[in-house]
């Protein structure tokens, strides 16, 4: 791992803004040791896509909670043909899901916050940390507009709480629009819940099609309020790196 000092002399100069130009140093530094997280949102189909231009062989991987979408399979698929690559899927321990339903039911996510971060514990948070184990860097798809609670993400991070590896946010001003004019100039494969009026893609009971001009994340825990909207994944301390200062 390098050191923080280490880390901001190697970006400076990259322009932080253009997705490829900052894809194209994370691998230089980190490939093999790098991966994107996908859970095949339009913004991860648009990494899926750069990341290949730059290195057919890059990493992705994915969570399967047991509780996806068949459109989210049926994306993956169609990424996976499109681009030959190889998708890393990560399970939750069957264990902790058969004891989880057993003591709370099926829906005990629904019932508190608390129960609702239990759950993505069990099927997100640790396989995550699973899928990050012997990683120097991973890729997200985050954007600022999607919620309050990414407003003050950078481009370049140091994750804390996945061990101080560093973690990369591509699209981070992108907008919606950004999104699709590039996937349909490209005609890159999409998850066809999009087509249904959604703007979030996450497990099914979680996630629901949003009304005109609803926010982009109303449809992800429309039970809670905006500032819960995280699942753990993301909303850990980070120490930013900005190679201008």
């Amino acid at each position: 791992m390098k050191s923080h000092e280490e880390l901001l002399a190697a970006f400076v100069g990259v322009n932080l803004d253009d997705p490829s130009a900052l894809l194209d140093k994370a691998l230089s530094l980190w490939h093999p040791r790098i991966a994107l997280a996908s859970s095949f949102s339009l913004e991860d189909a648009v990494i899926i896509h750069l990341l290949c231009s730059l290195r057919p062989d890059a990493v992705v991987f994915a969570l399967d909670t047991g509780r996806l979408n068949p459109e989210t399979y049926e994306c993956a698929e169609a990424l996976r043909q499109r681009y030959g690559v190889a998708i890393q899927w990560y399970f939750p321990e069957r264990t902790a899901v058969e004891a989880l339903e057993r003591e709370k039911g099926l829906f005990s996510f629904r019932e508190s916050v608390e129960n609702r971060k239990e759950c993505c514990g069990i099927r997100k948070v640790e396989p995550l940390h699973r899928a990050l184990s012997g990683l120097d860097a991973w890729i997200t798809g985050l954007r600022r507009e999607q919620s309050v609670t990414r407003t003050d993400l950078q481009p370049v991070e140091i994750d804390a709480a996945n061990g101080g590896i560093v973690k990369i946010n591509p699209l981070l001003n992108w907008s919606l629009d950004d999104l699709w004019a590039f996937t349909r100039e490209h005609r890159i494969p999409y998850n066809r819940l999009y087509d249904q009026n959604y703007t979030s893609i996450g497990c099914a009971p979680c996630t629901r099609s949003i009304a005109p001009g609803e926010d982009q994340r109303a449809g992800r825990w429309w039970w809670e309020n905006p500032e819960h909207k995280e699942c753990g994944l993301h909303n850990n301390p980070r120490r930013p790196i900005n190679p201008k200062h």
